[in-house]
């Protein structure tokens, strides 16, 4: 009862910071910009580890670490594709987001950018990326919950929907309260606390078990498959759709809001080089340590994990290792991962119901103040559902986060590099391209055809759609055009 008073002591103080962030950049959120860009004033360091720390989740202290419990270094190759991703979005898509979103009439939401970049007059380019952003938040979101829900019950015994609601509490004040500027930096410490706590556990564990080469023998010895990355944990060869499948994992980057908002925000261009190397050098070391819990965790636990428990492996490894005070620091960091992703997840949807719905459809005369309130309550109301939808205890968190994460990637992720690299791409083209995308991840997780992972049919018939449909449409005009030649002569 004592190591569980010192716990929650240090969850109490640790939520109190957050918290205290969200009050004081209250006092800083004047309008629309403040709220969901910060008005672009992120430096580099901000922007990478907050992007990162956004991108890895609970999932990534739970979620990965309990596949790699069960699957050794198979669940390297989500990793690798995952790291690949990271790269790419960072060469690729950062610089000429934020060049784009500033010059496209200072775009504050990916709906808003489609629509100023095609100056669409319909509204269209708009609400139906907002229709596929609350769609898949909220399930995201709803993953978060699940993550925060089974931490306060492994480590407290606590009911699990009492921890739930303690969870989704702390996420939902202080995104209400602060807006972006205290997400960014809340993100920004927790990917500090995420990153030296996937280090430390399997560090530990590894000492504990008589140093590094004890504990590969230990886990050859355990099973043999668990460094083979071709054999899966029943002895089969992995086949050529599985790799793909577990590699595409880095195809969803190109189209996650949440993460592509931190472009958005950056102060400069400029940053971008700096930001990039520390984001890489972020996620390829906590990439690797989370396979390593998981591999460690498997000869450490003296009592095994099954079923979703695996995804404790993380947490019960915690512990067991540290006393009560180290303890609670290292399961602050699984509560900062959560709350990270999260709280970002509930921005975002909540600027595209409050931004590219209701000041579309509902209130096209609704003031900078009233838009603010708007997204406040949206954040309340999405949350909400989120955690209805989290009740369910037997819900694997990297399920969940894989069929989200598809679902942005298809819809978003060809609309955004045919935006941004593809002068012939028409208005109609990336409409088609969005819808495309996302109805094919719906339909093709019911029905699982052929083991291929959806995002994969879902990008590239997202992609044929946008080129088919441009060129079957008539050429932009010469305005749209011209902005790629003033994106790249920009210095912003």
């Amino acid at each position: 009862m004592t190591n569980d008073l010192v716990i929650i002591n240090t969850f109490i103080l640790y939520i109190g910071l957050m918290m205290g962030i969200g009050v004081y950049y209250y006092r800083r959120t004047k309008n629309m910009s403040d709220y969901f860009l910060g008005n672009r004033k992120l430096g580099a360091w901000v922007t990478s580890l907050s992007a990162e720390a956004s991108d890895m989740s609970g999932w990534m202290l739970m979620g990965l670490p309990g596949f790699a419990y069960v699957a050794g270094l198979n669940a390297g190759w989500i990793a690798v594709g995952l790291g690949l991703g990271t790269l790419a979005n960072w060469k690729l898509v950062a610089s000429r987001l934020r060049k784009y979103t500033e010059l496209a009439n200072n775009s504050l939401t990916l709906p808003d950018f489609l629509q100023n970049r095609y100056h669409d007059k319909s509204g269209l380019l708009r609400i139906v990326p907002a229709i596929f952003i609350l769609i898949f938040f909220i399930l995201y979101a709803s993953s978060g919950f699940v993550a925060a829900g089974k931490l306060f019950e492994t480590v407290f015994g606590l009911p699990y929907e009492l921890a739930i609601f303690i969870g989704a509490g702390s996420v939902v004040f202080y995104t209400l309260i602060g807006g972006f500027l205290a997400v960014s930096r809340t993100d920004f410490i927790q990917g500090v606390m995420m990153f030296f706590a996937i280090l430390i556990v399997p560090i530990c564990a590894a000492m504990m078990l008589g140093g590094f080469g004890d504990t590969i023998a230990a886990i050859s010895s355990h099973n043999e498959t668990m460094f083979h990355p071709f054999i899966n944990p029943d002895g089969s060869t992995i086949t050529f759709i599985e790799i793909i499948s577990l590699l595409a994992w880095g195809l969803g980057y190109f189209g996650q809001p949440h993460i592509l908002v931190r472009f958005m925000a950056i102060s400069s261009s400029k940053e971008i080089p700096q930001a990039t190397h520390i984001a890489m050098t972020w996620v390829t070391i906590s990439l690797a340590a989370a396979v390593a819990v998981g591999m460690v965790g498997a000869v450490y636990l003296t009592t095994p994990l099954d079923g979703t428990n695996t995804e404790t492996v993380f947490l019960v490894m915690t512990n067991s290792l540290f006393p009560p005070v180290i303890a609670g620091l290292v399961l602050s960091a699984v509560l900062a991962a959560i709350m990270s992703t999260a709280s970002s997840q509930l921005l975002v949807a909540a600027s595209a119901f409050a931004n590219d719905f209701y000041h579309m459809v509902l209130r096209k005369d609704a003031d900078q103040k009233e838009l603010v309130w708007i997204s406040r309550a949206s954040v309340l109301v999405i949350a909400s559902i989120s955690v209805f939808l989290a009740f369910n205890p037997d819900s694997f968190i990297l399920d969940m986060v894989a069929y989200a994460w598809a679902g942005f990637g298809a819809a978003f992720g060809p609309a955004i590099l045919m935006s941004l690299f593809w002068k012939r791409a028409t208005r109609n083209g990336i409409i088609a391209g969005i819808i495309v995308g996302g109805v094919t991840v719906i339909i093709w997780k019911q029905l699982e055809l052929f083991g291929l992972y959806e995002i994969v049919p879902g990008f590239i018939l997202s992609l044929i759609a946008i080129y088919a449909v441009s060129l079957m449409d008539k050429e932009p005009a010469k305005e749209l055009t011209d902005t790629f030649e003033a994106v790249d002569r920009s210095d912003i």
